[in-house]
């Protein structure tokens, strides 16, 4: 017999049967969601999705759903702490339009950086990460300015390894060790001096999505129209998308282009 919305829900309902737990059902949206009595954060569970992984797997299937939804409600009732944990601290790149507050209202540190982009903050706690707020800052008595300071020297500490790739006589450069924080070398100035030392056209650099940084050394008309698609398409593929626009990196400055290479001006 075919698993229906209603019987899964039923399952559910048992599943995640716990003290300190509430649970819902939207029914218009046909999402199942486990939360937090006193705070409300909590886990929103797609039902379709849960109903085709049952039906292939089984009670294995619904194993795995507990096992992830539980860590992910433990690690939000967790109390993070900021000191002793400097190391775990690091910059995580996103696009302007990312939220500014938690689900709860409470404001995100963050740090503008481009017109494009802005800097947050995240305390790594191995499988995943913590965007830093507010709150946490002032019980733990620091300030924007230290958290920043060490976020930016943990970032320049990261192993940074591109892999080049050569297109109509323009070099390319992709820095993607799957790290959670990619595009975060893009704060490395270090490195982008390097780049820019050793360019022998004018260096454009694309963060399109969380999990890469591309630093091009545009040498000829094609490299524009490259560097254009090529940021397009990452942008459109990525899982934590940020911005389709590359940058140019000059006198330690990022601004973002819109780029038609046949407008492209031969001198600058």
């Amino acid at each position: 017999m075919k698993m229906t919305t209603l019987k899964m829900k039923e399952k559910l309902d048992k599943l995640f049967q716990k003290d300190g737990w509430r649970v819902s059902f939207i029914r218009d949206k046909d999402t199942y969601r486990v939360e937090w009595e006193a705070s409300k954060q909590g886990v929103s569970i797609k039902i379709p999705n849960v109903i085709a992984k049952f039906e292939q797997r089984g009670e294995a299937a619904l194993d795995e759903l507990y096992y992830h939804v539980s860590e992910s409600l433990k690690m939000m009732n967790k109390e993070h702490h900021l000191n002793g944990k400097e190391k775990n601290i690091f910059p995580v790149i996103r696009a302007t339009s990312f939220p500014k507050k938690t689900k709860a209202g409470v404001k995100l540190v963050f740090t503008e950086h481009t017109a494009e982009t802005n800097v947050y903050y995240a305390l790594d706690l191995g499988s995943t990460y913590q965007l830093i707020d507010e709150e946490m800052l002032e019980v733990q008595g620091w300030t924007k300015d230290r958290l920043k300071e060490i976020s930016l020297f943990n970032v320049r500490s990261l192993p940074v390894d591109p892999k080049k790739d050569t297109v109509a006589e323009n070099d390319f450069y992709f820095i993607s060790p799957q790290d959670g924080y990619d595009a975060s070398r893009i704060l490395n100035e270090s490195f982008l001096e390097e780049m820019k030392a050793n360019a022998i056209g004018e260096l454009l650099v694309a963060v399109p999505h969380q999990d890469v940084l591309i630093v091009a050394d545009i040498q000829n008309q094609t490299g524009y129209d490259i560097i254009a698609q090529m940021t397009m398409k990452f942008f459109a593929d990525g899982r934590v998308p940020i911005t389709s626009l590359p940058f140019v990196y000059d006198e330690k400055k990022l601004e973002p282009v819109f780029i038609l290479a046949k407008n492209k001006p031969k001198d600058k």
